[in-house]
Parts: structure tokens; sequence; C-alpha cells
């Protein structure tokens, strides 16, 4: 797929920093490519899969050019680990458990699909299905 997605972490409706320590930690073991001028990772999965990935904020990871399971489920690992929400542009706001609804700001919560998801082939479901 090649539009961006976001991962983020929400508390009270706000954005809030994400570890990018534990980040860096889970996706070091699939960077093919980095250029640290742009805070810029080329991950690329067993299945050789890639994906982009931006480290555009304190709050925002972007993933771009993504697809495959392998690389779905590295997302799931990430957003478990980072405690993270993954943001779909024009689709769903995936979230790790229902408790998590009530973090997002009230556009998310409202006016777009929210979707459990915790796998990577769940993820992959909720985005296809938007």
């Amino acid at each position: 797929m090649s539009f961006d997605i976001f991962v983020c972490r929400f508390g009270n409706g706000e954005l809030t920093p994400l570890d990018m320590s534990a980040a860096h930690e889970a996706l070091d073991p699939y960077v093919v490519a980095r250029d640290p001028r742009t805070n810029f990772l080329q991950v690329r999965t067993a299945e050789r899969e890639e994906a982009g990935v931006f480290f555009s904020s304190p709050d925002t990871i972007t993933f771009n050019r993504f697809g495959g399971g392998g690389i779905m489920e590295l997302l799931a690992v990430l957003l478990r680990r980072l405690g993270a929400m993954l943001v779909v542009p024009g689709g769903p706001t995936v979230i790790q458990r229902d408790a998590d609804r009530a973090l997002l700001p009230a556009a998310l919560r409202d006016e777009w699909p929210v979707v459990v998801a915790r796998t990577g082939a769940e993820i992959d479901q909720a985005i296809r299905a938007s």
C-alpha cells in the first residue's frame, strides 16, 4: 500500500510522546537502510516485505509503502510495545484494547470507525475493510 498510516499514542484526547527508544528496539532488527538526517528507516521482514518508516515527531511514526503479513505483524508488535494506536486517514483508527477508545480525541472516536485489532492479520483486515 502506498499511502501513509500513523502510529500515535493518545491520552485524554491529546497526542502524547512515544517511547522512541522502544520503537527503535522493535524495528532495528528489520532495518536495511537508514537516513539519520531525515529520521527515515527502510525495514524488511523475513518475507522480503518492505516499508518506509519516518520518525515524524516525538508523538508520531509514519509508515509508507507498506504491505504484507510480515509488515502488518511488525506493526502489531510496535503498537503493543508502545501502547499506541494506528490512525489510517480516511479509514479506521486501530486500537489494541476497547478501553483505549476513551483515550482518543473526540473526532477520531466519534467521526471515524474505531476497530480493536491485536494481530497483523486483524490490522490488515481493518484497513482493507475501510
